[in-house]
């Protein structure tokens, strides 16, 4: 029984257009329903109405968009669509209105704001995200976002290699006006060069109008560097839900990652109905940059200083320290010792998420065998992998796709990816997150050999409370936005304090809702 508890999770479901598929929630939305018939019109008319909108928009504003990005776009759209040549749907005649509202828009923009991400895959998404609220903000027209070349991962991809750029551009066109350049006849125009500039992290909107705005009307093209992390927590609701649609709903992978991704899930799946996926943390950069210990003698504290000095103003850290403050990742032996003193049996399928695992085999030996069905994105995929290799932030994606869509998803530090993720799991219907409390569990580890199984179990348990994933388990407002949207999450009909959607685990009938135990049986080695 105790077992299977620890699988228990809510299962809500969310179409992309953001609303619950169930009778007894209501959400907001910002598509009308896919479901509708659409009356077909000849491509004659679709490209008449284009040419005369074309039309309008020039005799009105003097200006025409200055490249075809957004004929890109119709066309993609027509054809993944799955239409025919002699006739289009009424879609197609709302993609005219789109590229419409595009030029106009992007006309009375006050300049083109360029942005700079910093990071990797995770750390970058959040950068785009918010500069999207951002250029929202200053009424700016966002260019395609550059992504970090320089980074610890040294992943020269760029944003059309990771994300569908048109799909991006498309879906938030009634927020915020997307080029993928700035147009050469305006840049050639220009007396100087862009003006670059960083702005404090967790920036206010306020701080943007009042600072950033001036020079973006002054210069008319603006970059902002080092875009991580730069607006602040806490913003207007309808700007949280941009930041929603952005993140959730925009930011879609690229066909083959997306493919590669589903089929890793398809072939987990087919091995067992359920599975974890554990991402681990546990890379070289990580143990580095956390300034922890983990028992490796002095060649370890060699080699992890040694990449330590990559970042110039880190300050010296007492490992111990930093340990019994729960700032170190967990070693994969204490992942694996959490999970089955939380009730995940010898037989459970992990998928493990992670780069280079710092010590190698030697370093994932004790959680294999605790877990013998161990599966990893190159244990999954071998030739078809080949293609991604030489890029880490697109090997990051096809990861965060499998642990997505897992049944559990358990960090071991709370990093970019495992906030993002969160995030996602509790927008898209709530899908159970374990967090490691690392500050509690170090204590423990450390008496592991003066107690048996049973009352480590329990202890483990106990300090686990608040950390399995609940709905509720954070309360609206604290945390940081991107791990619990709050804004964007459906309600309860007819609840005043508003309480979130517990799912399958909610309140029924008027009865107590039963304790979020699970429960272990026996020895960690059964």
């Amino acid at each position: 029984m105790g077992g299977a508890k620890a699988w228990m999770f809510s299962v809500v479901s969310v179409n992309l257009n953001g609303s619950v598929l169930s009778n007894k929630h209501v959400c907001w939305s910002w598509r009308s329903s896919a479901a509708q018939q659409s009356k077909p019109i000849s491509w004659s008319l679709v490209f008449g109405l284009m040419l005369f909108s074309l039309g309008i928009v020039s005799l009105f504003t003097g200006h025409v968009v200055s490249d075809l990005d957004w004929m890109e776009v119709i066309k993609d759209r027509l054809i993944y669509g799955n239409l025919k040549m002699e006739k289009v749907s009424m879609d197609a005649a709302k993609e005219v209105v789109n590229f419409i509202v595009h030029a106009v828009r992007e006309r009375s923009s006050n300049g083109y704001l360029l942005i700079a991400a910093s990071g990797g895959l995770n750390q970058q998404r959040t950068g785009i995200s918010d500069a999207v609220v951002v250029a929202r903000v200053l009424n700016a027209t966002l260019v395609v976002p550059e992504l970090d070349h320089n980074s610890y991962w040294k992943d020269n991809s760029d944003f059309v290699n990771i994300f569908d750029v048109n799909w991006f551009i498309s879906y938030l066109v009634k927020d915020v006006t997307i080029v993928k350049k700035v147009p050469d006849k305006f840049m050639r125009s220009m007396e100087k060069n862009p003006y670059s500039m960083r702005v404090p992290r967790k920036s206010p909107p306020e701080y943007y109008l009042d600072q950033v705005l001036p020079i973006l009307k002054r210069r008319r093209v603006l970059q902002l560097t080092k875009f991580d992390y730069r607006l602040a927590n806490n913003i207007d609701e309808e700007l949280q839900k941009l930041r929603c649609r952005a993140n959730f709903h925009a930011l879609r992978f690229t066909k083959p990652i997306q493919e590669l991704g589903q089929k890793l899930v398809l072939r987990m799946r087919e091995m067992a109905i359920r599975f974890i996926a554990v991402h681990l943390r546990f890379e070289p950069d990580m143990l580095a940059f956390s300034g922890c210990y983990f028992g490796g003698g002095d060649k370890e504290r060699y080699e992890l200083a040694e990449i330590r000095k990559r970042w110039e103003t880190l300050p010296d850290l007492d490992a111990d320290g930093e340990r019994s403050r729960g700032k170190c990742p967990l070693t994969p032996h204490e992942v694996g010792l959490m999970l089955r003193a939380l009730g995940f049996a010898n037989d459970t399928y992990i998928y493990v998420a992670s780069g280079e695992i710092y010590g190698g085999e030697e370093t994932l030996r004790p959680l294999r065998g605790l877990f013998p069905n161990f599966y990893t994105k190159e244990r999954l995929a071998n030739e078809e992998l080949k293609p991604f290799l030489p890029f880490s932030s697109r090997l990051a994606a096809i990861d965060y796709i499998v642990c997505d869509e897992s049944d559990v998803f358990v960090t071991n530090n709370n990093g970019n990816m495992a906030r993002i993720l969160a995030g996602r799991r509790r927008y898209m219907g709530h899908k159970r997150t374990i967090r490691p409390n690392a500050k509690r569990l170090s204590s423990l580890f450390m008496e592991r050999d003066k107690m048996d199984w049973d009352t480590f179990a329990r202890k483990v348990k106990a300090v686990q409370r608040g950390y399995l994933g609940e709905p509720d388990e954070m309360r609206p407002g604290r945390g940081e936005f991107h791990e619990y949207p709050y804004s964007c999450i459906c309600k309860k009909n007819g609840d005043p304090e508003s309480e979130q959607i517990r799912g399958n685990q909610g309140l029924k009938n008027g009865s107590k809702e039963e304790e979020p135990v699970l429960g272990a049986k026996g020895d960690e080695q059964n």
